[in-house]
């Protein structure tokens, strides 16, 4: 299977290699018409393939210098679409092979579902994520295996109202190129992987962006028109100037994919688009019964919240994993009205990874989990072996914790409500005399004061103590409980004696 230059055969290359590659593409002057003919006909590979087509400048010039070879254009979209009136046009007035598609609104809803789980419940993502899915579903029914886009362009020559606004044209076009990687290929890489196919993306050839980044940033955008270089090039290679000069709105706009996701979200009774997207996506949480975990599920609450994972270790010293009262989880799970998958691990190091793996995996297949939450602050060690995990799983992870200020982090618990139990204390200033105290603005101030003097982490990020949430706005009904408390050298903990939802 084909791929780019900047995938490898893992997936994509690492966003920090696509950043650093864009850097080392300084500008050079050579011609531009040659540059995109070179670009695109390098990657006509042998094979049948298709175009995704818009009947904008970028994927009408691709089609046209590809005519001679065999491809199919391909275009979808709701009614009154305009991207899908002109692509028809275009196509006749080329003499172009076009397979299109007009969606109702129960099959864009179905589309939008899919690309949500597929890329997230981000708004923007979805909105052109569809339009993509949907041109790769019609063309796997033709058997194609490879697509071309015109990803790249707006980018290179200047075609957003960024752009327009910008004080340094060109500067503002080589920031955009080092996001595309987070912003534009992954979403584009997930689906096609997906859909067992691979995409071309010409404008991101390596001479073409030399080519393109040569120009003066003044002289791509003339008189208000955007991406000029790009369109008189066009006009000279033989693109009809109705094409060549359209103005074009994004994908999702000229497609109609935002109407419809803003019909169904009205629909759904959801105030803001971004809730109804959230609606759709299935998410785990990682789930020990501590703050950290039960605050991250707090956070993520507006997605549906399918289950909560607890993995249960027979070492009290897990490098991973929580311990103390970690069968509190099956209550605190029965207070969220949410199932609890649970797992068992011996806790021995890197083997229980493999026990997380499994777990999840298990309730992933049962809940149709599309992402996993943690609660992870500051530990590189456990968020980058759980997006490890996930990644294989093809699971997105959200870490909606990640560095957060300590202090707010845990006066914010406070003001929301978080009645949050010392389980354990395993640091300077703390001793079994905390166990069991109850997280206040007073023992705030204690950790604050610990902070200063011995450098205690406020929110225990360092195992200084470990913590179980008794009641929260999740829960309907609060944990009441007996416990003891076992002493252990310079460290302590709490132990369970009974348990009750009250």
């Amino acid at each position: 299977m084909y791929q780019e230059t900047w995938m490898n055969n893992k997936g994509l290359v690492e966003e920090k290699e696509w950043v650093n590659h864009i850097k080392q593409l300084n500008p050079k002057t050579a011609n531009l018409k040659n540059a995109i003919i070179q670009s695109i006909e390098k990657r006509i590979p042998k094979q049948k393939f298709g175009i995704m087509f818009s009947g904008g400048i970028d994927s009408t010039l691709i089609a046209l210098l590809c005519k001679g070879h065999d491809f199919i254009c391909y275009t979808a979209g709701l009614e009154n679409s305009q991207d899908l009136e002109v692509a028809k046009k275009a196509a006749k007035d080329l003499g172009l092979t076009l397979k299109h598609k007009t969606l109702s609104l129960k099959q864009a809803e179905k589309i939008i579902k899919q690309t949500t789980k597929i890329v997230g419940p981000d708004t923007m993502k979805v909105g052109v994520g569809s339009v993509f899915q949907a041109v790769m579903q019609l063309a796997k029914k033709d058997g194609i295996k490879i697509l071309f886009s015109g990803l790249g362009s707006e980018e290179i020559f200047a075609g957003y109202e960024r752009h327009l606004n910008s004080d340094d044209i060109n500067e503002e076009c080589w920031s955009g190129l080092k996001q595309m990687w987070q912003r534009d290929l992954t979403r584009d890489y997930q689906i096609a992987k997906l859909n067992g196919m691979s995409i071309l993306t010409p404008f991101l050839d390596d001479k073409l962006i030399q080519t393109a980044m040569a120009i003066p940033g003044q002289e791509k955008i003339i008189k208000n028109v955007k991406k000029y270089p790009l369109r008189i090039a066009a006009l000279s290679l033989g693109l009809p100037e109705e094409y060549s000069f359209r103005p074009k709105k994004a994908a999702q706009y000229g497609s109609r994919f935002d109407k419809a996701i803003e019909k169904l979200t009205k629909q759904n009774k959801f105030k803001y688009k971004a809730d109804y997207l959230k609606s759709l996506f299935n998410l785990g949480v990682l789930f020990s019964s501590g703050k950290d975990s039960t605050y991250s599920a707090y956070l993520m609450r507006d997605y549906n919240l399918a289950c909560l994972i607890t993995i249960k270790s027979e070492n009290q010293d897990s490098y991973m994993f929580h311990t103390p009262a970690i069968d509190l989880t099956k209550l605190q799970a029965k207070s969220m009205n949410l199932p609890l998958v649970i797992g068992k691990t011996k806790g021995k190091k890197e083997i229980e990874l493999k026990d997380l793996e499994k777990t999840i995996k298990k309730a992933k297949k049962k809940y149709d989990l599309h992402g996993i939450a943690t609660g992870a602050l500051y530990s590189n060690y456990q968020r980058e072996r759980i997006e490890k995990i996930c990644e294989k799983l093809g699971l997105m992870v959200f870490s909606p914790l990640w560095h957060i200020d300590q202090e707010e982090y845990v006066e914010t618990l406070i003001k929301s409500e978080f009645k949050i139990m010392i389980a354990s204390v395993a640091a300077q200033g703390l001793t079994d005399k905390h166990v069991g105290k109850i997280i206040d603005t007073s023992f705030l101030n204690h950790l604050k004061k610990l902070n200063q003097k011995v450098g205690l982490n406020v929110a225990g990020e360092g195992g200084e103590y470990e913590s179980i949430v008794l009641d929260c706005p999740l829960f309907t009904k609060q944990i009441k409980l007996d416990y003891k408390i076992v002493k252990d050298h310079h460290s302590a903990r709490l132990v369970v004696v009974k348990s009750v939802l009250a």
